[in-house]
């Protein structure tokens, strides 16, 4: 079976590299394109239907797989539309607030929706083993993340690194406030022991570097996750798109849910 595939934001770094993934790939077919106005020519030769009203595209492929990695506020009026026609979605935006995540969970009640800030299968693994390694080395060694994006990333931290952070908050019973600390200056005082800093750099074209530090007595151990590639990203959100295929709505998927 042919999965059909429409792109949100395909003249973007990431959406192109999506289209263009989808448009090689024989399991997939690049079935539409979608773009601010101002940005339409740059689709030009792309091969496929596009245009700035993913309704349309969407009507007009019915059963087609949407992928979008644009910004909340695109995402989440997208999301609502594709709503309306039982569109299965694959979310990458980052920067999403608490309530606008929550909003696309009540959506995501009444069609299949996918949403992972990080699209590496990688880094999901690490979201999985990390926990067992904070509990194995215990309170003793402090937990600091930080992270490294290109200069044209807007939100900071990262979605990937704040997911990180969480998780190994809530291996070691902490609240999400514990991973509010995302900057030290001045007479900051003694680092608490129940605190997980994250920390971001911006510079170059880095594609995405995660570092978790567990900074103990004598010693430290650091685990690092690189992304050569956006390609790798792009890989892990047609990933997503063939394995969202058949399934129910009812629950926001994750990563989690798919490996």
């Amino acid at each position: 079976m042919v999965i059909d595939v429409i792109v949100m934001g395909a003249a973007g770094r990431m959406g192109a590299a999506v289209a263009r993934l989808a448009d090689a790939a024989p399991d997939l077919r690049l079935a539409g394109a979608v773009e601010s106005p101002a940005a339409l020519h740059k689709l030009h030769g792309l091969g496929c239907p596009a245009g700035s009203d993913v309704g349309t595209l969407l009507r007009r492929t019915p059963g087609a797989t949407l992928v979008d990695f644009t910004a909340p506020p695109v995402s989440l009026a997208v999301a609502r539309a594709a709503v309306a026609l039982g569109v299965v979605q694959v979310i990458g935006t980052t920067g999403f607030s608490p309530a606008e995540k929550a909003e696309l969970a009540d959506l995501a009640r009444k069609t299949p929706i996918f949403l992972s800030p990080n699209m590496s299968v990688g880094v999901n693994v690490l979201l999985k083993l990390l926990p067992d390694l904070a509990r194995a080395l215990g309170d003793s060694y402090d937990i600091e993340v930080l992270e490294i994006h290109h200069n044209k990333k807007r939100d900071a931290p990262s979605g990937t690194a704040l997911r990180l952070a969480e998780c190994l908050a809530e291996a070691r019973g902490l609240s999400p406030a514990a991973v509010e600390r995302h900057c030290r200056d001045g007479m900051v005082g003694e680092r608490p022991q129940r605190e997980i800093g994250v920390q971001a750099l911006r510079g170059g074209d880095v594609a995405g570097v995660h570092t978790v530090y567990f900074l103990g007595p004598g010693e430290r151990v650091e685990v690092t996750h690189q992304a050569h590639s956006r390609e790798n990203f792009a890989n892990g959100a047609l990933f997503a798109v063939r394995r969202m295929q058949g399934r129910k709505a009812g629950k926001l998927y994750g990563m989690h849910d798919l490996l």
